[in-house]
């Protein structure tokens, strides 16, 4: 087998993992908890009504969905079947025209200059290859459009999260850190000539949850695909080890004092104009 035989079989592989990962559980539990936070960026990055909007790992179609209710023309795609099947039923309850479907980040099935904005919230950032993915950002994207992402940062509470459970649980050695999406550095070095203006801000996002720091850990492990495929691949004593240290991190970072469980994630808001 060739070196580029040995690549084309890593790289599929790789995918299908991730596919396995975002399929397990059910992310769109976890996304209603960011669902006013969501609005909130909207808010600051408001669709355009009428403009042709691309969700790129739409998940259950937490932007695509409030996109299409502003008028504006939306696709959205996701590598997780079950998040896409959800998506396509809440926009079928509410009447809404959106074309969702199953794909790739890192090879978007859309012609050149397909959109006038391109939307892209916790999602994209988690592709393996980033280059790939500001490529086809950038490919499908109008000339004087937008890219509009948020990302998690490495030094915020969710970059502390997914570092927490990759001390538990490594990633593959081939996959670049999807945190390095929440540095400005390393955005602008992905977009570089292919952005003619690029502006950066962070943000915090929401996580409030009626119930303690131990029981929200429960309810990642139930329905989180990265955190229910680590506690899965761990014997008792490392299942044992990493929740302790989630229950820890949830606890330290709770500002509520009610018995409920209430925290703030850091993201870079990203607004790249397209050349």
């Amino acid at each position: 087998m060739s070196i580029a035989e040995q690549l084309a079989k890593t790289d599929q592989t790789l995918k299908r993992q991730l596919k396995e990962t975002w399929c397990a559980g059910n992310y769109g539990q976890v996304a209603r908890s960011l669902a006013p936070s969501a609005g909130q960026f909207l808010k600051r990055h408001p669709v355009r009504p009428g403009s042709d909007v691309l969700d790129v790992a739409c998940g259950t179609g937490q932007i695509a969905i409030p996109a299409a209710r502003a008028g504006a023309r939306v696709s959205g795609i996701d590598i997780a079947d079950n998040l896409i099947d959800q998506a396509v039923r809440q926009a079928r309850d509410e009447g809404l025209e959106i074309s969702f479907e199953v794909g790739d980040a890192e090879s978007l099935p859309y012609v050149d200059n397909s959109f006038d904005q391109v939307y892209s919230v916790i999602g994209a950032m988690f592709a393996p290859r980033p280059d790939r993915v500001a490529a086809e950002l950038l490919r499908v994207c109008r000339p004087g459009g937008e890219i509009i992402m948020a990302n998690w940062t490495p030094e915020g509470f969710v970059g502390q999260f997914f570092q927490t459970v990759g001390r538990h649980m490594p990633p593959p050695d081939s996959m670049p850190s999807p945190l390095m999406w929440g540095n400005e550095t390393h955005v602008r070095e992905r977009f570089g000539k292919g952005a003619a203006g690029l502006h950066t801000e962070k943000q915090l996002f929401e996580f409030r949850y009626p119930y303690s720091p131990t029981e929200v850990v429960d309810f990642y492990r139930k329905y989180f695909g990265p955190v229910r495929r680590a506690f899965s691949a761990l014997d008792e004593q490392g299942r044992v080890a990493l929740h302790a240290d989630l229950t820890e991190l949830w606890q330290t970072h709770n500002l509520a004092r009610d018995g409920t469980t209430y925290t703030q994630g850091e993201v870079l808001e990203v607004v790249s104009v397209v050349a």
